[in-house]
């Protein structure tokens, strides 16, 4: 069996999905021949993506499965060979109007004609699919993301005094303008990855917060990030899975995040869940992890056995399913 796995152009800032589907493969059966057709020019622009949609008939397989961010590489490849993977429903959140619209036609509505399965990340990406597509439930499957086995846990001891809180990502989604009020008067340093905006390196100021600032790193020095913290805070409004989490756990850091959307479904009970739209309760999910030595443990300890659920061997195998079916439906 010919699996093509159509990729967007890697980038350094790009590594998570393409570090991702790298880990998979590597537990491909042998039965699988794996082949990347990486997109020529990075998915921006009407002439490059259209350039990419050309490309890409010419490197199917028996499978085509196109690993997301990507989903228009879709209206030329068969159908009958097609799963596609759609990892979040970001863009129809802060998109309004005209824009939506067209956005909802060209990213979802027309991809998912042009696929025989659809899989997403989390549950709640299906829940949220579902409100911009029309299709039956049963075309798209649940199958969660794997945490790479470059996470390895590393023992630290927790500085309660001054921990250092790692922050990944810095867009919009991210909520740092509340996670930045939350923090003031917490001694702590913050060390955030991902380019800052005017307007969050604004408010870091003025709630004399002591951070520091990195983007542009390669997964080697992101784990060494996470190696180096004592907590990490992933307090977005909006994830279509949320890795930061699985990260966190596999080193074996606690973690504070949000009590909506994937996130949740994610840590189980391997995090300090809270409202990312409450200053106060983020504040407080904070502090107490900070201050309650039996607590914070337990998330550590509960973190190492909720990894075990997201293990390459396990998603693979839910990925062959789709394979074997999307084959099935053509004998």
């Amino acid at each position: 069996m010919k699996v093509v796995y159509f990729h967007r152009r890697r980038g350094i800032e790009t590594y998570s999905l393409e570090g991702y589907f790298d880990t998979l493969r590597k537990f491909n059966p042998k039965e699988i021949e794996s082949v990347i057709a990486e997109s020529t020019f990075a998915s921006r622009g009407i002439l490059k993506r259209l350039f990419n949609i050309v490309e890409a008939p010419f490197r199917q397989g028996d499978i085509n499965h196109i690993t997301g961010d990507v989903h228009y590489l879709s209206y030329f490849l068969k159908k009958d060979k097609t799963l596609l993977t759609i990892l979040d429903c970001v863009f129809t959140q802060y998109s309004a109007g005209y824009r939506n619209k067209i956005l909802r036609y060209l990213w979802y509505v027309i991809p998912e004609k042009r696929a025989s399965l659809i899989s997403v990340i989390s549950q709640s990406t299906k829940n949220e699919l579902l409100k911009v597509i029309s299709c039956d439930p049963d075309k798209i499957r649940v199958v969660p993301v794997c945490i790479s086995l470059n996470f390895i846990y590393k023992e630290k001891e927790f500085n309660e005094k001054k921990p250092v809180i790692l922050q990944i990502g810095t867009k919009e989604n991210k909520n740092l303008l509340r996670l930045f009020k939350a923090l003031r008067g917490i001694t702590c340093r913050l060390d955030l990855v991902g380019k800052l905006s005017k307007a969050q390196t604004k408010s870091l100021n003025e709630h004399n917060i002591e951070y520091s600032n990195s983007w542009d790193l390669p997964e080697s020095e992101i784990i060494r990030k996470y190696e180096d913290c004592d907590m990490v805070t992933l307090i977005s409004t909006y994830e279509g899975f949320g890795m930061p989490i699985l990260e966190a756990n596999a080193v074996g850091r606690v973690v504070v995040t949000s009590n909506i959307m994937s996130m949740p479904e994610v840590a189980g009970n391997a995090a300090c869940l809270v409202d990312p739209y409450s200053i106060k309760s983020i504040m407080d999910g904070i502090l107490r992890v900070i201050k309650d030595k039996e607590y914070r443990n337990s998330l550590i300890l509960n973190g190492q056995k909720n990894v075990l659920r997201f293990k390459p061997d396990i998603i693979i195998n839910e990925y062959m399913e789709l394979y074997r079916e999307i084959i099935s439906k053509r004998s």
